[in-house]
């Protein structure tokens, strides 16, 4: 990161399939995190719509979607790059997507490249939603953003697994790791970390957003976090709740600022 400016993450408690709920939690957060001077703010996967694989196609964006229009007003606002996920059609193809939404009003997206599964004992009261495969076809939607002269890379949940998308980015250039995810309890602590394994294995800065709550009949770890370039834990969120946690990189250091938020 370069001097003076922060990168956020926030956790979320999605609702589901309500995106104007979704979309409102969003904001508050975003209020949060520009007190706390983020210039760049990541949610989670599926953000917007919740885990929910049988309402993708039906919640599904497009790229010029209007239901954008709100979030791209708060990057302009708060001078704040915004990284928020939908499920999004491109041409006749699904995707799970990661809108990048700028400060000077521009809209990225970025297509998850590897899809998951959870195993039959991840979900809550017998419920395990499909594999991903099954709903989305993979991704190549793979766009850096800049945080002033530092460049960053994009990675939604089960890219993070795959060695080969972090060696990439880095191949690229980019100095910061923004993994966007859903990560349930049994698997938080191989999760992060790898994602620590990154950040020191790379150089990069890390920054994970997981949902605070439930989404598609699945428990969330929580514990959203940052990690530095050298893979020092930096700040993190609780096991569950919404909030917002930044780190942010001065000429006299580096420190991480958490909030817990009602939503």
């Amino acid at each position: 990161m370069t001097s003076g400016r922060a990168i956020g993450v926030a956790q979320t408690i999605p609702i589901k399939g309500d995106v104007e709920k979704n979309l409102e939690q969003h904001l508050r957060l975003i209020r949060v995190a520009a007190d706390l001077q983020a210039g760049l703010l990541v949610f989670p996967e599926l953000s917007l719509s919740g885990y929910e694989l049988d309402l993708a196609a039906e919640l599904a964006f497009t790229e010029r979607d209007s239901r954008l229009s709100p979030l791209i007003d708060a990057a302009s606002s708060s001078s704040m790059t915004l990284i928020a996920g939908a499920p999004v059609r491109v041409g006749s193809r699904l995707h799970i997507g990661a809108f990048i939404l700028s400060p000077d009003r521009t809209v990225g997206l970025y297509t998850k490249h590897h899809l998951g599964v959870f195993s039959p004992s991840a979900g809550c009261d017998g419920v395990v939603p499909p594999a991903e495969a099954t709903v989305f076809d993979p991704g190549d939607r793979n766009p850096l953003l800049m945080l002033e002269e530092c460049s960053a890379a994009v990675a939604v949940c089960a890219d993070t697994g795959r060695p080969s998308h972090v060696q990439a980015a880095a191949d690229r250039g980019a100095k910061i790791y923004l993994a966007s995810m859903f990560v349930i309890p049994s698997e938080l602590d191989l999760v992060t970390a790898r994602l620590r394994g990154h950040a020191s294995r790379h150089s990069m800065t890390v920054a994970f957003s997981n949902f605070g709550g439930p989404s598609g009949g699945l428990a969330s770890g929580g514990r959203s976090a940052i990690w530095s370039d050298t893979g020092e834990p930096v700040v993190q969120l609780d096991a569950s709740g919404a909030g917002v946690a930044v780190v942010i990189e001065s000429e006299s250091g580096r420190r991480g600022e958490r909030v817990m938020a009602a939503v």
